[in-house]
This record gives structure tokens, sequence and C-alpha cells, in this order.
């Protein structure tokens, strides 16, 4: 049987926890329940990480909007529905889509969506263009920009 963690044991192993992986309050307070605290404990060692900056939302959402789209190329739809799941607040939202230019954002799209277009290996044009979009439109990427981008693609295809 588990020994039930002190205060400042449950605080340091949070520190670490939080130090290594930037982390938002609901991941640390879903951890600190898993790790058997109270209420009161968790509240205490929550203000503890805070006042130490061990626990920033704002840079927890900047920092997964970076890598989600750099490294999963998520679009901001798929980016904003993850960060309102994880509780953070609309204006450190806000805050995270401005980490991703507007440049990088066009680039990455376009980059993303001419490599799948390419890999989808389907006779049928229909369920090609219905595989394509469904799969740019589950990584949170605009419909307008993907739609806009299977008629270019599209018409390029049938012109070669």
């Amino acid at each position: 049987m588990n020994e039930k963690l002190t205060l400042t044991e449950a605080q340091l192993k949070l520190e670490y926890y939080c130090s290594y992986q930037e982390r938002c309050h609901q991941e640390v307070v879903q951890k600190l329940y898993d790790l058997g605290m109270k209420s009161h404990e968790i509240d205490a060692i929550v203000v503890h990480l805070l006042q130490n900056n061990f626990l920033n939302e704002e840079r927890f959402a900047r920092s997964f909007a970076r890598g989600k789209h750099r490294i999963k190329n998520w679009g901001k739809i798929r980016i904003v529905n993850e960060l309102k799941y994880r509780h953070i607040s609309t204006n450190n939202i806000n805050f995270a889509l401005t980490e991703i230019s507007e440049a990088e954002y066009q680039d990455t799209f376009h980059k993303l969506a001419e490599h799948h277009w390419e890999t989808i290996r389907e006779s049928n044009v229909q369920k090609k263009k219905k595989k394509w979009c469904d799969y740019l439109l589950r990584k949170g990427w605009e419909s307008n920009l993907v739609y806009e981008k299977m008629k270019e693609l599209s018409s390029s295809t049938r012109s070669d």
C-alpha cells in the first residue's frame, strides 16, 4: 500500500513535474489527486507552484500552440479546441496563437496539404478529395483554406 506523501514531498514532486515540461492547472490538480492529496493540500501546492513560477498558464498555452503547430502540424482550430478542453482562458488562448506567425502558418499548411495530396493512393478522385479534406479538417485547419487548396490541387492535376 502507498504511504501518503507529506505536503513537502508532494510539493517537491510537483516542482519536478512542472519543471521538465510545461503543465496546465488541470494536469497539476489531477496529478495531485492521483497522489492522494486532499483539496486543501492541492490548493496550497498549486499556490506555491504559481508563486514560484513553476506553473504559468500563459507560458503553457504559448508552448502548447508552438509545439502542436510545428511538430504535429495542427491548425488553429484544433489548437484552440485542445486548449479549451484543458480549461485555458480565452485571453491565454489568444496569446498562444500569436506564437504562430501568419507566414509560418500558411507555409506549414501548404507543405502539409501538398504532401498529403501526393501520399493518398486512391484512383477515385472524389474519394481522394474526401480523404484529403477529412485529414486536414481533423488536424484543425480552417475549411476555407482546405477547400481553396483542394480547388488549386485538383485543377493542377487535371492539367498535368
